[in-house]
C-alpha cells in the first residue's frame, strides 16, 4: 500500500479506501486523510421515504405525518431506514412512524451499547423532589425554536447523586417526559472492547447515534460503575479506560446538539473530580432519604400504583411508620401486604404493613456509615433535590 500511495502521487492520482471502522496501522495513518460520515440528516431520510412511497404507490404523506416518520428514522443508517420503512409498509400498506420506532429500537439493541427505552412515566409517579422537579420544568421548552431564537443555551445534563432506592432512576425516565422527546440508555460498562481501538470507536459511535437521534435524553444510570477504573487505568489496561473517559469528558464539555445527559451515581467516591466540575453538568443534585410529606407522597402513588385507593389507608399513620424507607422500600413493604392479604383472601391493610415492618430491615440500617459519607460530601457541593422542611427533625438513620 505504501509503494501504491508512492506510484498515486507520482501520477496524481487519489486511492479511496472504505471501511466501517477507522483502524489503521500505523505506517499509514500519516498518509491518508480520514473522513468521517455522519449518520443521514431529515434531507436524507426524507429521500429514502420518498422513494418507498413511489416503489410501493402509494398516496404522499400529509405534513404532519412525514414529519413524525422522518423523526422516528433519525438515527438510523439510509439502508436501515429503508428496511425499516419497507418493513412498515408490508405490515401496516402504509409507513408508520410507529412501526420505524420500533424497528430503529431493535437495530440499536444490536450493538447492545445505546438503548430506547420506551418510558411513560412523568414527573406525577416521582414522589417528592420538588426542587428538582421545578428545575426540570423550568427547562422543559429549552429544546423547541423558541428557545433556539431567544438564544437560549441548550441545556447539558443533570447528576443525580443519592442512596440507591430514591427514585434516581425513576426521574432519569420521567425527563424524557419533561422534554418530550426520546430516551436512549447508555451501558457504559459495555462501551470496552478487546480489540485495540474498539473502546474509543464504540463510544464514538454511540455519540454519533445521540446527535443524530437529538433532541434526545441519555440516561448513563450508576456512572461510577461505568468509568470507575479511569484512575488507575495506566496500570491495568494501557489506558483504555482514561482515554475512553476524556473522550466522553470532552464531548460533554464542548458539545453544541441537543443531547441532554442524565447520569445517576450512587458513590460520589469513585468518581474523577474533573467530572463534577460545572460546565460537565449543569446541576448536581443529591436526593435524600425521604421526608414525612414525601413518603405520604410515595404511598399514595404506590397503593394507586396497585389499583387501591389510598383513602382506604392510614397515609400520616403509614409514613410516620415507615421513617428512614426509601421509596423503592415502601414499595417492596406494600408489595408484601398485598402478598400477605392475598393468602389470606382479603384486601390489604393498615395492620398488614404494621406487621411488616416490625420485621423489616431498613437500607438506613445497614447502610448508615455509607450514608453518613455520602450526605458529608453532598454538603455544600451539591443541591438538594427537596427543599428542607422548616424545623425538621433529623431524619431516621440508625448509627453503628
Amino acid at each position: 500500500m505504501k509503494d501504491l500511495l508512492v506510484v498515486a502521487k507520482a501520477t496524481s492520482k487519489t486511492i479511496i479506501i472504505l471501511g466501517c471502522r477507522i483502524v489503521l496501522p500505523p505506517e499509514l495513518e500519516r498518509e491518508v486523510t480520514v473522513l468521517d460520515f455522519a449518520l443521514p440528516g431529515k434531507e436524507q431520510l426524507g429521500t429514502v421515504l420518498d422513494g418507498i412511497i413511489e416503489s410501493a404507490q402509494l398516496p404522499a404523506l400529509e405534513s404532519d405525518h412525514r414529519a413524525k416518520v422522518l423523526e422516528s428514522a433519525k438515527g438510523l443508517t439510509t439502508i436501515e431506514a429503508e428496511n425499516a420503512m419497507a418493513l412498515s409498509v408490508v405490515e401496516s400498506k402504509a409507513v408508520t412512524p410507529q412501526i420505524v420506532a420500533r424497528e430503529k429500537a431493535q437495530v440499536l439493541k444490536k450493538n447492545g451499547i445505546l438503548e430506547v427505552v420506551e418510558s411513560r412515566v412523568d414527573l406525577d409517579a416521582v414522589g417528592g423532589m420538588d426542587v428538582l422537579k421545578s428545575w426540570l420544568i423550568n427547562r422543559q421548552q429549552a429544546f423547541t425554536e423558541r428557545a433556539t431564537s431567544y438564544g437560549l443555551p441548550c441545556p447539558k445534563g443533570l447528576l443525580i447523586l443519592g442512596i440507591p432506592g430514591t427514585g434516581k432512576s425513576l426521574t432519569a425516565k420521567a425527563t424524557a417526559s419533561v422534554f418530550g422527546v426520546p430516551l436512549l440508555r447508555l451501558d457504559a460498562g459495555k462501551l470496552f472492547g478487546s480489540l485495540v481501538g474498539q473502546s474509543e470507536s464504540n463510544l464514538r459511535s454511540a455519540i454519533a447515534t445521540a446527535e443524530a437521534i437529538s433532541p434526545c435524553v441519555l440516561w448513563i444510570d450508576e456512572l461510577e460503575k461505568g468509568f470507575a477504573g479511569s484512575k488507575s487505568s495506566g496500570s491495568s489496561d494501557g489506558g483504555t479506560s482514561a482515554r475512553v473517559f476524556g473522550s466522553f469528558l470532552n464531548w460533554m464539555q464542548e458539545k453544541t446538539s441537543m443531547v441532554f445527559v442524565v447520569a445517576t451515581a450512587n458513590d460520589i467516591s469513585q468518581l474523577p473530580p474533573e467530572l463534577l466540575r460545572k460546565g460537565r453538568f449543569d446541576e448536581i443534585f443529591f436526593v435524600d432519604l425521604p421526608s414525612a410529606k414525601e413518603r405520604e407522597q410515595i404511598w399514595q402513588i404506590q397503593i394507586a400504583k396497585y389499583g387501591r385507593k389510598p383513602e382506604d389507608f392510614d397515609i400520616v399513620q403509614l409514613s410516620r411508620i415507615t421513617d428512614g424507607l426509601t421509596g423503592s422500600e415502601i414499595e417492596a413493604v406494600f408489595t408484601e401486604a398485598l402478598y400477605t392479604a392475598f393468602a389470606s383472601n382479603r384486601e390489604p391493610s393498615d395492620l398488614d404493613i404494621a406487621g411488616i415492618m416490625n420485621e423489616f430491615t431498613s437500607l438506613a440500617e445497614t447502610m448508615a456509615e455509607s450514608i453518613k459519607a455520602l450526605r458529608a460530601w453532598a454538603r455544600g457541593r451539591a443541591r438538594l433535590a427537596t427543599k428542607p422542611e422548616p424545623q425538621a427533625q433529623g431524619r431516621k438513620l440508625a448509627t453503628a
